[in-house]
């Protein structure tokens, strides 16, 4: 049943390059960091343009260990993308996450997505609005540019492909729990402050809270945010979110959470969905970032 539905899902996202082409890597530079090295890629995931990307490990890093794919926030910063994993955006609790997910031992990848960072060269509206021409979803084309990151994982020898998560705040909370709902080799999910209910978004008039990107034709037909993130179940999953961020309406935080519990409780896994909320807008907190960390070591 779930594979028909993630079907369904994966078609929504409009026309998409072929899943089956293969991938070809560049490496530019190496650069060793404070606690880590630091590879800068440039990988050709869509056939459309070449993806930069960061992939860091730590230094004492042998053989395949487990990997987070961090999707990267929107913020109106189109200048922005990769490099908020290393440098940090001020909506995020202190060090940037690369300083700690490398300590911990995690290999780190995160691309540009569509729009932002080395791929800024186009507008957000003028991409949204060529792509729709053409039959194509932005949404759909960032999704799919994630999913194709993971099968870029895979292939690295210092990957275990048992254990990859994903972690992202704002458009990279949503990028998570979309990716882990399409992708059953994500282990383990964490979205911060963006678990959005589509239709306590619409009741309470804040469509304008978000991007362009973030609309998908039909979608609404066909799948609530509940129904998207079922698909995630048994897989560990975990949300934090702020009671004051005008993006998740509390009345939406509180019918996912309803539903992804019942849902978790069926599968008999009731501890692996955790919905946290804080005293907070859209900022994840140092007590938050402490959750996050917490939930993937014990997970992955």
């Amino acid at each position: 049943m779930n594979d028909s539905k993630r079907a369904l899902l994966y078609s929504l996202l409009g026309k998409l390059p072929d899943r089956s082409r293969p991938i070809s890597v560049e490496r530019p530079s190496t650069e060793e960091k404070e606690g880590y090295l630091l590879e800068t890629l440039r990988l050709d995931l869509n056939g459309l343009e070449t993806v930069p990307a960061y992939f860091l490990k730590p230094l004492d890093a042998s053989g395949p260990g487990p990997t987070i794919l961090y999707n990267h926030a929107h913020g109106g910063e189109y200048s922005i993308g990769k490099s908020e994993l290393i440098e940090g955006r001020s909506f995020l609790a202190h060090p940037p996450y690369a300083d700690d997910l490398t300590r911990l031992g995690y290999r780190v990848l995160c691309i540009d997505a569509w729009c932002f960072g080395e791929r800024s060269h186009r507008t957000e509206m003028d991409t949204f609005k060529e792509m729709l021409w053409t039959g194509s979803v932005l949404w759909g084309m960032m999704v799919y540019d994630s999913l194709r990151a993971v099968d870029y994982l895979v292939t690295r020898p210092d990957v275990d492909p048992a254990r990859i998560g994903t972690l992202g705040m704002s458009m990279g909370s949503t990028l998570a729990w979309w990716l882990a709902a399409l992708d059953e080799r994500i282990a383990v999910c964490v979205d911060i402050c963006c678990l959005t209910d589509f239709q306590s978004l619409i009741d309470q008039g804040s469509l304008k809270e978000h991007g362009i990107y973030y609309f998908v034709p039909s979608l609404l037909n066909h799948f609530s945010t509940a129904d998207i993130n079922r698909l995630i179940v048994p897989r560990p999953h975990l949300s934090l979110a702020g009671i004051y961020d005008p993006l998740t309406p509390v009345e939406g935080l509180d019918r996912i959470d309803d539903e992804l519990r019942s849902a978790y409780r069926q599968a008999g896994v009731e501890n692996q969905w955790r919905l946290l909320r804080y005293e907070t807008g859209h900022q994840e907190l140092p007590e938050m970032r402490k959750e996050a960390l917490d939930f993937l070591q014990r997970y992955l």
